[in-house]
């Protein structure tokens, strides 16, 4: 098997409760991993928000090259 790197984009729609417009973009790149709330209790306690969705929106592979 050959082994290449690959250049992938996503794009995502989240929908998340918080304080206000900019914690609520803060948050939304902070907590959320590969289409998965990765916040913890503790954070949405101490920070005030909730992650309540997260939808996969494009997902594109630009390039990819064999690397040896």
């Amino acid at each position: 098997m050959k082994t290449f790197e690959v250049v992938l984009t996503k794009s995502y729609l989240v929908r998340i409760k918080a304080k206000n417009k900019q914690k609520a973009k803060e948050y939304a790149e902070l907590f959320t991993g590969d289409i998965s709330d990765i916040s913890t209790e503790s954070h949405r306690k101490e920070l005030s928000f909730k992650i309540e969705d997260i939808d996969c929106k494009m997902n594109e592979a630009f390039e990819a090259r064999e690397v040896k």
